[in-house]
């Protein structure tokens, strides 16, 4: 009865953790095979312990949301917990954990500075090329697609969103999953502008560890909510 119960909390989990333990095992042999990404420190502290804040930050960034959509979304748990506020206290928890993506990798940026070799032409170049789409991005999620429904209001009153239209304006008009696409350019900034090969590699971690949680979960959530 409990798995029964259960089992759509944890629906295509396997394949989330599989992939997640695959990306750990290449960063654990990227830190194993070019010891520039453990150089520098900041604040007394290795740039290898802030490296694993950066790892660290998304993984629970990832599980709390599957865990607040999935125990929502089938069991109204957060509303039944908390009532109203329920989205609200998501909400908060959410917006901490999402600044907290790319405060890491400031932090980690600024201990592992100047281990990329780039023109600091090229490197200011890469972060404005990066900033322009992601801020567009940002613009376009205000503007046309919603705050509350970008932090998953849909999970909480499924009901009323089923048949929301599908956003195409802004951004959304090149692709229908902008904020995965784009949004994420904003990680990769730090790395370019402190010149910080570890930065960079765990950009890319970030950036590819989304698009596992998109797969494994808020696409088959789509499906439930939208049909």
């Amino acid at each position: 009865m409990i798995k029964s119960s259960y089992n759509p909390i944890f629906k295509r989990q396997f394949w989330h953790l599989a992939f997640l333990l695959s990306l750990l095992m290449v960063l654990s042999l990227l830190f194993s095979n070019l010891p520039e990404l453990s150089e520098g420190q900041l604040w007394g502290i290795s740039t290898k312990t802030w490296s694993l804040l950066a790892i660290a930050v998304p993984i629970v960034h990832q599980v709390y949301v599957l865990l607040c959509w999935r125990f929502e979304l089938y069991f109204q748990s957060l509303s039944k917990w908390f009532g109203p506020k329920g989205f609200q206290l998501y909400k908060i928890g959410f917006a901490v954990l999402i600044l907290l993506r790319p405060i890491s990798l400031v932090l980690l940026a600024i201990s592992n500075a100047h281990t990329l070799d780039l023109p600091r032409w090229l490197s200011l170049a890469a972060s404005l090329i990066l900033f322009i789409p992601a801020a567009y991005l940002f613009y376009s999620v205000k503007t046309y697609f919603g705050i509350d429904r970008a932090f998953g209001i849909d999970h909480f009153y499924p009901e009323q969103y089923k048949n929301t239209p599908i956003v195409s304006q802004g951004i959304f008009k090149y692709t229908s999953n902008g904020m995965y696409v784009f949004g994420f350019f904003l990680l990769w900034i730090p790395g370019f502008l402190w010149e910080s090969k570890t930065a960079l590699w765990l950009a890319f971690f970030n950036h590819l560890y989304i698009w596992v949680h998109y797969y494994t979960t808020e696409k088959p959530d789509m499906v439930k909510i939208y049909g």
